[in-house]
């Protein structure tokens, strides 16, 4: 912890706050606003909400003298990313009955509602308890939800990886009965006898700050295991599982203006057998609770704990711990970390279909009819939905005699148009209009952006190369934006900062090439580089890599580099 300074208001708020019950349901009694005190939106979040506003109806309100449109974003940790057909169909008929209304796919493998106003919270989320899921720690200072490779079922491996991820989640998951006492009156779904409160792992006040952890599967890095507070690599030997290499200390939130914040890679501190996968869990997240900064917000994530007492300092605190089941780190590699779309077949017999969803918004508009027809495939899929971690969707476990079935639906509604390789590696986080922290357009604004870029792409014969694209509305960073090979992160209405030279399989950030700049220096600028890739880049090169050899970029592996040797270059428009 630490030292000599005064906690932050959110150490005093969680204090007091007796498991994380503060006034919420005093708050939520209140019918004269809209929105809830500002000590309860901070316990909110460990409970899976965050208060929001409608930004572009802020104006009209203040003339018309009403406080601004407060709503609620409701997180729904799935566990893997894994949920029924009929799950599907209950979060999608909520999101009708309560939202705004459309489903939200985030990277982290959740479901997100938008729009929910107070007086339908409760309901809301009794609703979502219902369906076996939950919105416990879905945001927060604790652990999230436990991201995994994106189709359990792909091989046996597939399937150890996602039963270890599935206890990491349970064990990790907060003990505190007030989640159940506010919205769901102690009614338990399932079995469970009312006990104390107690946090044997989190203590009164929890984490310093919000943790997050990812389980992968080489030599695909599809949940971005450097960008995590935690991740375990599976080792396979011999065809057999046979343990974990443990990376520490990833993520990818910075300040502007702040050098002291900055995206970080995980480290690879050693190797754990399976069985030992939660005990080193809880070491790491125990030192974080023990050590992490709980005076300053901005520099309380593990990353920073670890940058400050120092890589071996906490490795050896963890080996004590751990003992000698904590061993020296196994080989691995990773050569991509996106998604593997269209049909593909499981090692149990049954079939997979990877959908891309823009910006993981599952909505109906005059393009794309998807949120309609994911509920018709829903009503007569027998298997599962797998979230991905990059916003997309898995309809799982077709069996063979069924996928004719479900493969004249995905064509029906238009789902298996060919897309750019651009699009189909592009994230984007909500930012405006809803989210408090965004200076910019993200999740509206990229796809009419990558249709300009397609058009030039096309030209140069790069529309099915594979690019990772991102764009954030702040340098939060909820988009992974600094492992993207070309990524646009907000700095101000229309106005981004441009970063390039990411590697392709999330091991190495990106690095400032342009600050502050509109979309037509956006396009100015890197429709040149395009063209110069499409050109001289060397055979199968990366663009990150080609941005980086041809010295667009510096190389940038370690986040303390992250805001060093930096050559800003202007936009000149062409006479």
């Amino acid at each position: 912890m630490t030292e000599n300074k005064p906690l932050s208001d959110v150490e005093r708020i969680k204090i007091e706050s007796n498991y994380l019950r503060g006034t919420i349901r005093e708050g939520l009694a209140d019918t004269l606003t809209g929105s809830i005190s500002a000590d309860d939106q901070q316990l909110m979040k460990l409970h899976g909400s965050y208060q929001q506003q409608d930004r572009d109806l802020d104006e009209e309100r203040r003339k018309q003298k009403l406080e601004p449109l407060y709503s609620f974003l409701i997180r729904i940790r799935v566990a893997g990313g894994v949920a029924t057909a009929k799950q599907w169909l209950d979060i999608d008929a909520l999101a009708d009955k309560y939202g705004n209304p459309t489903i939200k796919l985030t990277t982290r493998q959740a479901f997100e509602l938008h729009g929910v106003v107070k007086r339908n919270l409760k309901a809301t989320i009794k609703g979502i308890n219902a369906t076996l899921l939950d919105t416990l720690a879905a945001c927060g200072d604790v652990n999230r939800n436990v991201m995994t490779s994106a189709n359990p079922w792909e091989t046996e491996i597939h399937q150890q990886v996602y039963d270890d991820s599935l206890k990491l989640h349970t064990d990790l998951s907060p003990k505190t009965t007030a989640y159940h006492e506010i919205w769901v009156n102690d009614e338990l779904v399932e079995g469970g006898e009312k006990v104390e409160d107690h946090e044997p792992m989190y203590g009164k006040t929890y984490l310093p700050r919000k943790f997050k952890i990812a389980v992968a599967i080489p030599p695909r890095n599809d949940v971005d295991a450097y960008a995590n507070d935690l991740a375990f690599v599976a080792i396979v030997e011999k065809g057999k599982l046979v343990g974990y290499n443990v990376l520490a200390g990833g993520g990818m939130g910075t300040t502007f203006g702040l050098e002291t914040t900055y995206p970080r890679l995980a480290s690879v501190i050693g190797f754990v057998k399976t069985e030992d996968i939660v005990e080193a869990a809880k070491a790491v997240i125990i030192f974080q609770r023990d050590n992490g900064n709980r005076s300053d917000r901005k520099n309380a994530r593990l990353k920073y704990t670890i940058d400050r007492v120092g890589l071996d300092v906490f490795t050896s605190a963890i080996q004590t711990v751990l003992g000698d089941k904590l061993q020296p780190a196994k080989p691995f590699h990773f050569d991509s970390n996106g998604d593997a779309y269209g049909w593909k077949k499981s090692f149990n017999g049954k079939w997979y279909f990877t959908l891309f969803v823009q910006g993981g918004k599952v909505k109906n508009d005059d393009k794309l009819q998807l949120k309609t027809a994911l509920c018709e495939i829903a009503s007569v899929h027998k298997g599962n939905f797998i979230l991905t971690g990059n916003q997309n969707l898995v309809i799982g476990e077709v069996a063979e005699e069924d996928k004719a079935e479900i493969d004249a639906l995905l064509s029906k509604w238009k789902l298996t148009n060919k897309l750019s390789g651009l699009r189909l590696n592009s994230l984007a986080c909500v930012a405006l209009p809803v989210c408090g922290m965004a200076f910019a357009e993200a999740e509206r604004y990229l796809p009419s952006l990558l249709e300009k870029l397609e058009v030039e792409l096309e030209k140069f014969g790069l529309i099915d190369d594979e690019i990772i694209i991102r764009m954030t509305g702040c340098a939060n960073g909820c988009a992974r934006p600094f492992l993207g090979e070309i990524a646009m992160v907000g700095k101000a209405p229309d106005r981004y900062n441009l970063y390039l030279g990411a590697g392709f399989s999330g091991d190495r950030l990106n690095k400032l090439y342009a600050e502050m700049v509109s979309e037509e220096e956006i396009l100015g600028l890197l429709i040149p580089i395009l063209k110069h890739y499409s050109e001289e880049r060397l055979s199968g090169e990366r663009f990150g890599n080609f941005v980086i050899r041809t010295g667009y970029v510096k190389e940038t592996l370690i986040g303390k580099d992250f805001h060093k040797d930096i050559s800003l270059v202007k936009y000149v428009p062409e006479k």
